[in-house]
């Protein structure tokens, strides 16, 4: 299926949850936020948050330094 990532088209295997997504795009521990077509998913939720075909998947880091 294809989804866009950062506003990338990506290809991936589905179905697949967003926990386990983020893990394979190498995101770890706490210092990113995501959201799902335009809306906040908080971090209790990703496992339960299934990623579909067309989905739009925002990851934002923050940015040290000025």
């Amino acid at each position: 299926m294809q989804i866009f990532i950062n506003g990338e088209a990506k290809n991936i295997e589905g179905p697949v949850d967003l926990n386990s997504l983020l893990r394979k795009l190498g995101y770890s521990g706490e210092t990113f936020a995501v959201a799902l077509n335009g809306e906040f998913v908080p971090r209790v939720s990703y496992l339960r948050t299934e990623i579909h075909d067309g989905d739009t998947l925002d990851v934002v880091a923050p940015v040290v330094g000025g």
